[in-house]
């Protein structure tokens, strides 16, 4: 059979047994799926509210986080209300805004007397406000009695009001600068405001604010930083790991080399290609580093291939460490996944291995090592795969093509903040870095002409890192995602990509000028209790004169729907509102931390931010390591947790998943999911539906809140289900799931 003919049998299989499926229970082990009752172009559908009476924290979203109890004033001492923080509309799990602040559509009950019986009113009118009651802005009419859907909210901590309002009253009325002018009769505060500045007891160990450049330690660990302005304990800086500090280099005799740009390789379906770990020499502002790379490269060389080819890889270890190559993404032989102990040994250093890759769905893709990627693919190994589609239409025109990846590096005052050697450093937050690279260098530039149209190939390769992108302004349609394209092309404002997704974006850049690649987001100081603002410059795009040729525009302008994805996804529609058949709790535990970071751990969970966006708390992460600190899965049915759960399936299931975040827990953090060897859509996110649709190998779980997925299983073999924050890997959180031919 050629490969062309074995996707086309795959793909009818799957499909047929979509739209086949009747009967449900175990046979020998395979989960054997029903059909839901919905009609076909049916959303999921909305789950109960995290506000409903008796939600519980096993629900769809965590009443503690995303529901506001709304409490009376004395005028209406017997009126209640709640309101509910929802998703708004988009393409990611969560909603932000371009500066990085979480956004919330708002969704208001109340149990009101009826308005009149308060004076001259005929109406209420629910606000959104922050604490210092500035801004404030208008949401919309409530009920004395219901339910409505006011509009959204962002602010990082705010105030709900409601307030009783006459029609006749100018500042009751739709507009800018609208203002309360009648009574207020309910009130509540956002979950965020819990967050305060820890209690005297921590101060009283000498909390102090950290100068600029600032080192908190400098010894075999090199000196970590702080981030500008935030609060620290001195208690925190005498702490360090449980293991012993390496840098790349350690002991090293063998051949380092100057690292180079990476290389676009066209391989052709039976091609091969010889992909080297090597030692490189890299310099990073005035600094010169060691690392590794592919080939000598950093990002390792950039791979063209078409779509349904099969490639041959002969890789050679020529590092200090052990390793193996993952094919992130590829629906590929299940023996060349890539993963130590599952699919393959560790590639010793000095051995080599043969890899046959086949790539039977366009899209974007990247391969990296999956043991210690803590240290190796921070340290440079990543690269990336681009499988063009047999369709010549598949993207609308542009320009100009980058392939881009984002990264980031943890430098101290001596160079690199090292390792640790026996296992991870970071393991609660992962190891954020502080310095931007963007496809390994933080000095990013991109040269186009007036008008053009750049289509954009994000990758996010960082250990932890969720960026929040944007172009100072330029114009951005979401066109893809990890294993294909959207349904329909999207406007947005910005881009959440998290660690190991990858999107697809066309941008416009209009005038003449400079447009800065920017990551914005709201960084937490966890000690003082506020929010703050970070801005990082990741590259710069200069557009010339003269004008870009053709005029692309008007082809711009339109938001194209894309046949072939709409199609792949139809036959599954009738799925999407079944129960969901399996369930992944996502928790966390410790033992034997330092009491100084226990104790500011449960002030700290007072509020669990969705995003945790960047690393404010260096050393308390620093000293977290596998021996303290575990992450989990676990299926809430059985009890079991991580490698111990045992799920079997067959090549034609069709699985609705949930992963569900614990609120429940000392710490919790957003969990980008990876799953192998498969293909999945994304649902729902905390019950609310996407409506705009892209097969997906990875999803982000916000904290507190739940995922649906519909997993289609069309690959056999054993594969992993994991996080990809790299250190939370490396703490436990991953499982294996076995597809039988």
């Amino acid at each position: 059979m050629t490969p062309g003919a074995r996707r086309s049998s795959e793909r009818g299989a799957i499909a047929a047994a979509a739209a086949a499926l009747g009967a449900a229970g175990a046979l020998g082990g395979a989960l054997w799926l029903s059909v839901g009752a919905a009609p076909p172009g049916m959303p999921p559908r909305q789950e109960a509210s995290p506000c409903a009476p008796g939600a519980a924290p096993g629900g769809a979203a965590s009443p503690d986080l995303y529901c506001m109890s709304l409490f009376p004033t004395p005028r209406v001492p017997d009126a209640t209300g709640t309101v509910e923080l929802r998703r708004p509309p988009g393409p990611f799990s969560v909603g932000v805004t371009p500066d990085g602040r979480l956004a919330y559509d708002a969704v208001i009950s109340t149990d009101l007397p009826p308005p009149s019986t308060l004076g001259p009113y005929d109406r209420y009118v629910a606000w959104a406000s922050t604490q210092v009651l500035w801004p404030i802005e208008r949401l919309g009419e409530v009920p004395a009695r219901g339910r409505a859907e006011v509009g959204q909210v962002g602010f990082n901590k705010f105030l709900i009001l409601v307030t009783a309002e006459s029609g006749a009253d100018p500042a009751a009325a739709e507009g800018a600068g609208a203002e309360p002018a009648g009574p207020y009769v309910l009130r509540a505060q956002s979950p965020s405001s819990r967050m305060q500045p820890a209690d005297f007891l921590e101060f009283a160990l000498g909390a102090t604010r950290t100068p600029p450049g600032e080192m908190v330690m400098d010894d075999a660990w090199g000196g970590v930083p702080m981030p500008e302005g935030v609060m620290m304990l001195p208690s925190l800086m005498e702490l360090r790991p449980d293991v012993q500090p390496w840098l790349p280099g350690d002991g090293w005799e063998g051949e380092i080399v100057d690292a180079r740009p990476r290389e676009l390789i066209e391989l052709a379906d039976g091609d091969s290609l010889s992909l080297d770990a090597v030692y490189v020499r890299r310099r990073i502002g005035s600094r010169e580093l060691l690392g590794y790379g592919f080939n000598g490269q950093i990002p390792g060389p950039l791979l063209w291939v078409p779509e349904d080819a099969t490639v041959t890889i002969d890789f050679t270890n020529r590092i200090d460490w052990p390793t193996a190559i993952h094919w992130h993404g590829l629906r590929l032989d299940n023996r060349f996944d890539g993963v130590p102990g599952l699919t393959q040994d560790v590639v010793a250093p000095g051995e080599s291995f043969r890899y046959t890759v086949h790539f039977p769905d366009p899209g974007l893709y990247w391969y990296h090592p999956h043991h210690r990627e803590d240290v190796q693919q921070d340290l440079g190994l990543a690269g990336n795969l681009m499988v063009r589609s047999e369709d010549p239409d598949y993207f609308s025109p542009v320009h100009r093509e980058e392939v881009v990846m984002l990264d980031d590096l943890l430098l101290g005052e001596h160079g690199i903040v090292p390792f640790g050697l026996e296992r991870a450093t970071h393991a609660l937050m992962g190891r954020f870095g502080n310095t931007m690279l963007v496809n390994g260098r933080p000095d990013y530039a991109l040269d186009v002409e007036r008008g053009s149209v750049v289509r954009f190939y994000f990758t996010n390769a960082s250990n932890t890192r969720t960026f929040n992108l944007s172009f100072g302004g330029a114009p951005m349609k979401l066109v893809g995602a990890d294993v294909g394209n959207f349904e329909r092309e999207e406007w947005v404002e910005s881009v959440i990509i998290a660690p190991a997704e990858r999107y697809i974006v066309h941008v416009a850049f209009p005038e003449s000028g400079s447009y800065a690649l920017l990551n914005r987001v709201q960084g937490i100081d966890h000690i003082g209790g506020s929010f703050f603002p970070e801005e990082d410059t990741l590259g710069v795009v200069r557009v010339g004169a003269a004008d870009a040729t053709p005029d692309l525009g008007a082809t711009f302008e339109v938001l194209r729907e894309n046949e072939r994805a709409r199609d792949e996804i139809a036959p599954y529609r009738p799925l999407f509102d079944r129960p969901v058949d399996l369930t992944l709790e996502l928790d966390m535990s410790t033992r034997g931390l330092p009491l100084v970071v226990e104790r500011l751990m449960q002030v700290d969970s007072a509020y669990f931010h969705p995003v945790e966006w960047s690393g404010t708390m260096p050393m308390m992460n620093l000293i977290s390591t596998p021996e303290n600190v575990s992450w989990t899965l676990r299926e809430p049915s059985t009890g079991l947790e991580n490698e111990a759960i045992r799920w079997t399936f067959r090549v034609g299931d069709v699985v609705k998943l949930r992963l569900r975040s614990r609120r429940e827990t000392l710490h919790q953090m957003q969990h980008p999911i990876h799953i192998h060897g498969q293909r999945f859509l994304v649902l729902a996110t905390n019950g609310v539906a996407h409506d705009n649709l892209a097969w997906k190998d990875m999803v982000v779980v916000p904290v507190g809140g739940s995922v649906d997925l519909l997993l289609e299983l069309s690959n056999p073999g054993r594969w992993m289900l994991h996080c990809h924050i790299a250190e939370h890997l490396e703490a436990g959180m991953q499982m294996v799931f076995t597809v039988e031919p």
